[in-house]
Formats: structure tokens, C-alpha cells, sequence
């Protein structure tokens, strides 16, 4: 990997690395040595998915360090299930993470899209919303309308609730009591507890009113708060299916890239017979016939033939390659012209498609969420409400006025529902919400809150040249003459010639002809010469168009134009010659224009303090000297799939913040792997996919309203964080009855649900200022 200038300036942080794979010996599941939950025995260290398996392991060391316990995990294999938020949790069946009680998902994803989660939950959610609807409507407006009498309204609404919380809740609890199992509290307790608790104090308030005192009569029966539960459950459920939508496209890239590998190849046997035999069939050595029009399915040597290989897909650059017998082929790329038989050399897992695929996905999942921070916050704040809920029943009922038991219950249930985490559920939901829709309408997509909040601490951006600085499909720049022929004439009879081939240098000089309004004439005879030129006739004379390996095998002497063919490619184009019955005509220069809003982008963001560096598979040459018309100091030519991805790495190691913006198949791992990734919106689906920001007119000035985009949503975050917590500080306290003994006030779990409604109604519309204020 060529390289510029470098100077390493970054010391935010240094990443921490993650210990090598283990498996928990009581459950099986895999995690790493970086796990908190881990023992030593006999002189070896054990490690733990979580504290509730390293207490059985420490009760009976020996029932699970035998042999036949150990089985299931040494030799479990197929579909290996991991937890987005916490990677070390690795299974081989679908489950929860006992840790966050998020749905494991497939380390490695198929093509096919199935998702039995978001299936079972958009089920759960649609076929009980009704009786949700309809008990809010009979809990809000059934006492004005006169429908029933409030004893029958009563036991309808428990009817109608019990699917709901019974059934369509069902998830929730018993994520709730897992989270407790396990000892690792979290939002799924809180919500357990506060729907769970709105539902049994309300079923017993309509069973059996008489325990409670007169002061909670209203209309002629007990309050109830069924509403609360189901509403509580069915906006959980909803934002469970958007969220599980959404973690569906975070494997969307891999998919793209399995998509890119041919079903099939044509497979060449011993006797010369051919046959097409399935993709997993084929093996090293196996002879393979790559027809004009087909993908290349495995990595391999051409034996016999000649032809030109798109493999932008794989390379992102946009120019086709030649390929003659001895070259490397790369399966996935497309064959556009000539016919080959290659010799396969890797296959399966070896094949460079597959080394991306695994890049990704391991990029992806070594991204350290910033939700493990809000699940530490969460444990406690969860660990609190539940003390001063038990607390509220304890004091009350000792030293309450009677029934105090009875006023105890009341007390606790609404500190449970007033501290169940709606506003807190939404505050970043929201603002995202909002975000996200205003960024679309100006050219920027955001594929999750973890890049809006890191998009404004970016310092380095990493940008790929083919595609991103420049605009990637190849441009006419200039003919040069060797002679006395008119340059607008070398164009004409170079664009006439080529009126025969597909190729895109071709195309660009047809474009050229066309743009000029030259008249073309005919070609007879055409004949391409295996992706090194092409030859005919035109007005009867023989035309040769190509390069310099075309050139000398017709002898045609170039040494005339030489110097100013090696000068036009240090500017970044590709040289094709013109001869004219045997004679050098003169020259022909293609190259890929740097965009016209490139230069002004990356002034505004070097002015705004952001390194920028340049990474591109295109030589040295050419990316300095693209480099050096944009003010980009540090270059790196020549680079893989991988270079890329390790100088991400190696930059976040020095502690730097790190973009990466680029629009190739090639650029995917990096993408994945950087905090940010910036895709083109006029790139891949591949690297969209794997990025967390797609500007999509491919703009890299839609870098800087992104992050002032990042900027004022990140505060308005904060502000419905803040508002939540100070609305939880506040009403918890008054729902547990602190101020009963000065004022002899008491928050009723009816008042409970209403106070949490508002918080939640008015985070909604701090985040809708949003859509002015950007």
C-alpha cells in the first residue's frame, strides 16, 4: 500500500480489544475473556455469560467441567446467534441476551430475509390493537357516554385487557423475569413491573373493590387503570416491530454481497464434456468456461482465452480489465466481452467476495454500542424504582393511616407506572424520528442514532477517490496529434471505430463525437483485440485503436507520443493510441472528472478542523495527482478491501474519531467498521448498506449538513433526557407520598398514568422543533 505524507494527531481514546472466543460451561454460550462474570477453578479461569450461570458453576464445579456436560458447546454447529448490543453472547439457537433481553440474531445472515421476531411481534401488535382502542376509548369517554354501568365497564375493560397483557405482553414478562434471574436489570423489568403491576392492582380493584378505601371510589366503582397497561404494552410492541425493522437492514450489506456470487457455474469435465453444475460444487483445479454476458464464479488463473472483467463491484474501479491467459480472476466480477476458461484456485470461504463478507460482518459487530452505557444507567435506575416501590409499601403499611396496607399498594403501583420508562423510551427515539425525516429531505440518510451522535465528533474522514471525489464513469478529455491530423478528425474516426465496442472508454469517446456533432461513418471488419484495443475499417482505411501492447503488436512506433502519454496518466487518464494504416495518428485521453462540488467540499472541511486522506485502489500516480487538484495531503494508492479497513483501525487505535466515505463494494468493511460511515448515494447497494450515513445526490458536502444536523439533534437528546430524568426525580417522590404528611396529598395510579402520558407528549413535541430548527 502506497501512501503520502502522514502525521498521527488523534489521542481521544484508545479501544480496548476483545479476548479470544470461549463458551460459557453452563449454558454453552460463547463469550470472551473480557467478560465480568469469570471464576477460577483448579487452576484454569472460567468465564460467564452472566452472574446467574457463575453461581450454579461455583455450587457444582464438577457437574459442568464433565465431559458429557461439555458436549452440546464443543460440538455445537451451523447457525451461530449473537447479541447486537453485547457481541461476546454467541449461541447456536435463536433466543434473548440474558443480559439486555434484545432478540439474538444470526452472526453470519442468508439471503433469505426471515425475521420470526418481527413476525410474531407485528402479530402480537396488530391483533390486539384493537381491544387496546377500544379499552382507552371506554377508559376516557365511557363514564360520559352512559354505554354500561361502571361496574359492567369494569370487567369489560379486564376482558378485553387480558389478551393484550396476557398474551400480547407475554414477551415483556418474561424478559422482565429473566432480566431478574439473570441479574441484569434493565428496561424490560421496569415495564414488566409497571404493566404488570397497572393489571393486578386493576384486576383486584374489579374483583374485589370492598379492600379498598372509599377515598378511591370514583363514579360508583374503584378506579382502574387497564388503560395503562395496554397502552403501555402496545406502544412497546410498536416500537419493538420499527426497531427490529430497522436492525434487519445492519445485515442488509452482507446480503447485497452474497447476492453479488453466480448461482452456478459451467464446468468443463475430463472428456471435454460440459455441464452446469451449482456454485458449492465446484472445487480448486475444476476447468471453467466464463462465457461474454456471465459473472466469474470462483477466484482462479485464465488458461485459455482473452476478455476485459468489469470489477468495479469488487475494486470500485470503473474501468473493465484486461484478461489474458496467466491472469488472476476474481468470482463475482462480470465478463464483458471475449470468452474464458479459467482454472478454479479458491472457492467457498477463500474467494475474495467471501473475505469481504466476513470483513463486514466482523466490522459490524465489533462496533462497541453506546447503549452499554445506557444499560448501566438503566440497571440502576431500574434497582432504585423497585427499592422505593418495596420502601413505599413497607412505610406505608407500618406507619400509614388505615388501611394502610391497602394505601402502601396503591402508593407503589403508581411509583412503578410513573417511573415506567415511556419518556425515556422515547427521548432518543424521537429526536431520531425527526432527525431523520429532515435529513432526508436534504440529501442525507441516517441509519441509526449511533451515527447522528457520533457524526459531530468526527476529526478524520477517509474518502475513496473513484466514485466519491470524483464522479466514476469515465469522461473524454483530450486527443493530442502526432502529425497533421486535426484532433477534432482523430476523434471522429476514433469514435467510428468504436461505434462497435461496449466498452466504456468507448463509449466516453462516442459521447465526445456526438457532444462535438461529428459525423460518424461506418465500420466494417470490426474485430476487438481481447481488451487491449479494437481494429477495423473506415472509409476505407485500417484503424487501430488501443493501447501500448496493441500498438507493438502491429509494430506501430509511439515513441513520438510516449512522453505525453506517461504525462497524462500521472494526471490520472487512461492513453489509447490511433494508428491509421500502420501509421501512429496520434493519441486519445480518457479519465474519471473530479466532481464539480468536490473541491468546495473538502475546503469546508479542512476549515472545519476534519483531516482528510485519501484511499483509493487506483496507482499512486494517479491519486496524487487528484490529490494534489483537491489540497489532500495524505494519499494512499493501491490499497485492498483490507488496507482500508486496517487503516481505519490503525487511525481509531491513534484515538482519531473516523469517517469513511466512499461508494464501492471494496469500500464496505471500512465503512462498517468506521465510527461513521459515509456511503454515495449514486454508489453501491453494498456499500449504502454497510454505511450509517448515504448522502444520497453523492455530495461530500452533504457531510457538513449532516453534521450540523448531528449537532442540534444530539441537543435536543440531551433535553428529553433531561426533562425525563428530572420528570422521574420529581415524580417518584410524589407518587411514593412524600408529601402526604405535610399537605396530606397522594399521586392516585390514575393520576400516575396521566403525569407519565404528559411526559411522554411533551418529549414528542420538544423533538418536533426539530423539523424548524435545522
Amino acid at each position: 500500500m502506497a501512501h503520502g505524507p502522514s502525521e498521527s494527531h488523534c489521542h481521544h481514546h484508545t479501544p480496548s480489544t476483545t479476548g479470544s472466543e470461549l463458551a460459557d460451561p453452563v449454558c454453552g454460550m460463547r463469550v470472551t475473556a473480557d467478560s465480568v462474570h469469570h471464576v477460577e477453578h483448579a487452576g484454569q479461569a472460567h468465564y460467564f455469560c452472566s452472574a446467574r450461570c457463575m453461581d450454579r458453576f461455583r455450587h457444582d464445579p464438577d457437574k459442568f467441567l464433565s465431559p458429557a456436560s461439555q458436549a452440546p458447546s464443543q460440538a455445537a454447529k451451523g447457525t451461530i446467534y449473537t447479541c447486537p448490543m453485547h457481541p461476546e453472547i454467541q449461541q447456536d439457537h435463536a433466543g434473548i441476551c440474558p443480559k439486555c433481553g434484545m432478540a439474538l440474531e444470526p452472526l453470519m445472515p442468508s439471503l433469505e430475509d426471515d425475521n420470526p421476531e418481527l413476525d410474531d411481534f407485528s402479530k402480537r401488535f396488530w391483533w390486539t390493537l384493537p381491544f387496546t382502542v377500544i379499552v382507552t376509548v371506554l377508559a376516557m369517554f365511557g363514564p360520559q357516554l352512559g354505554w354500561f354501568e361502571m361496574a359492567t365497564q369494569t370487567w369489560i375493560e379486564l376482558i378485553l385487557s387480558l389478551p393484550v397483557v396476557l398474551w400480547a405482553g407475554q414477551p415483556f414478562f418474561i424478559r422482565g423475569w429473566q432480566s431478574v434471574v439473570n441479574r441484569s436489570p434493565n428496561m424490560w423489568t421496569l415495564i414488566g413491573l409497571g404493566t404488570g403491576a397497572a393489571f393486578v392492582y386493576s384486576t383486584l380493584a374489579t374483583v374485589a373493590p370492598g379492600i379498598f378505601p372509599e377515598t378511591f371510589m370514583s363514579m360508583g366503582r374503584v378506579a382502574v387503570y387497564f388503560e395503562a397497561a395496554v397502552v403501555i404494552i402496545s406502544l412497546t410492541l410498536f416500537g419493538q416491530v420499527l426497531e427490529l425493522r430497522a436492525r434487519s437492514q445492519t445485515s442488509a450489506a452482507i446480503r447485497s454481497l452474497l447476492g453479488l456470487a453466480p448461482k452456478t457455474a459451467r464446468r468443463i469435465n475430463a472428456d471435454g464434456t460440459e455441464e452446469d453444475v451449482p456454485l458449492t460444487h465446484v472445487h480448486e483445479g475444476d476447468r471453467l468456461r466464463v462465457r461474454p454476458g456471465e459473472k466469474v464464479p470462483v477466484d482462479g488463473i485464465v488458461e485459455e482465452g482473452a476478455s476485459s472483467l468489469d470489477e468495479s463491484m469488487l475494486t470500485g474501479e470503473p474501468l473493465p480489465i484486461s484478461k489474458r491467459p496467466g491472469d488472476k480472476v476474481i468470482g463475482a466480477t462480470m465478463n464483458t466481452s471475449g470468452a474464458l476458461v479459467i482454472r478454479a484456485e479458491k472457492v467457498g470461504s477463500a474467494t475474495v467476495l467471501s473475505q469481504i463478507v466476513q470483513l463486514v460482518a466482523q466490522a459490524q459487530r465489533s462496533r462497541a454500542p453506546m447503549q452499554r452505557m445506557a444499560d448501566l444507567v438503566a440497571g440502576y435506575f431500574v434497582m432504585a424504582v423497585v427499592v422505593i416501590a418495596i420502601l413505599t409499601l413497607f412505610v406505608w403499611g407500618i406507619f400509614g393511616p388505615q388501611p394502610s396496607w391497602v394505601y402502601g399498594l396503591i402508593n407503589a403501583v403508581a411509583v412503578l407506572i410513573i417511573a415506567c420508562p415511556c419518556a425515556l423510551g422515547l427521548a432518543t427515539p424521537m429526536s431520531v424520528m425527526v432527525a431523520t425525516g429532515r435529513g432526508a429531505t436534504q440529501g442525507v440518510l441516517f441509519r441509526d442514532a449511533t451515527a447522528i451522535e457520533n457524526l459531530r465528533k468526527v476529526d478524520t474522514l477517509i474518502v475513496d477517490k473513484t466514485g466519491t471525489l470524483t464522479e466514476g464513469r469515465p469522461a473524454f478529455d483530450q486527443a493530442v496529434s502526432a502529425g497533421d491530423m486535426h484532433t477534432d478528425e482523430i476523434l471522429r474516426l476514433a469514435a467510428s471505430l468504436d461505434q462497435g465496442s461496449e466498452h466504456p472508454l468507448a463509449d466516453a469517446i462516442v459521447d465526445a463525437a456526438r457532444e462535438r456533432n461529428l459525423e460518424l461513418s461506418p465500420v466494417e471488419d470490426f474485430d476487438s483485440s481481447s481488451g487491449i484495443g479494437v481494429r477495423g475499417q473506415v472509409e476505407g482505411r485500417t484503424l487501430l485503436l488501443g493501447n501500448t501492447a496493441l500498438m507493438q503488436l502491429d509494430k506501430i512506433d509511439v515513441d513520438s507520443l510516449s512522453d505525453t502519454a506517461e504525462e497524462l496518466r500521472t494526471k490520472g487518464a487512461s492513453v489509447m493510441y490511433l494508428a491509421v494504416d500502420g501509421t501512429l495518428a496520434g493519441l486519445l485521453a480518457v479519465s474519471d472528472p473530479i466532481k464539480k462540488s468536490t473541491p468546495e467540499a473538502v475546503q469546508a472541511l479542512k476549515a472545519a478542523g476534519i483531516r482528510v486522506i485519501m484511499a483509493t485502489g487506483d496507482g499512486i500516480s494517479t491519486a496524487r495527482a487528484v490529490a494534489a487538484q483537491l489540497g489532500i495531503d495524505e494519499i494512499h494508492g493501491e490499497v485492498k478491501p483490507a488496507d482500508k479497513l486496517e487503516l481505519v483501525e490503525k487511525l481509531q487505535s491513534e484515538g482519531c474519531i473516523v469517517a469513511m466515505a466512499g461508494d464501492g463494494i471494496n469500500d464496505a468493511p471500512a465503512l462498517a467498521k468506521a465510527n461513521v460511515g459515509i456511503a454515495m448515494g449514486t454508489g453501491t447497494d453494498v456499500a449504502m448498506n454497510s454505511a450509517q450515513v448515504t448522502l444520497v445526490k453523492g455530495d461530500l458536502r452533504g457531510i457538513s449538513i449532516a453534521q450540523n444536523l448531528s449537532n442540534k439533534t444530539v441537543l435536543n437528546m440531551k433535553q428529553n433526557l433531561g426533562f425525563a430524568f428530572i420528570y422521574n426525580a420529581l415524580g417518584v417522590p410524589l407518587a411514593a407520598g412524600v408529601l402526604y404528611p405535610f399537605a396530606g396529598l397522594l399521586l392516585s395510579p390514575m393520576f400516575a398514568a396521566l403525569a407519565m402520558s404528559l411526559s411522554s407528549a411533551s418529549v414528542v413535541f420538544n423533538s418536533l422543533r426539530l423539523r424548524g430548527s435545522v
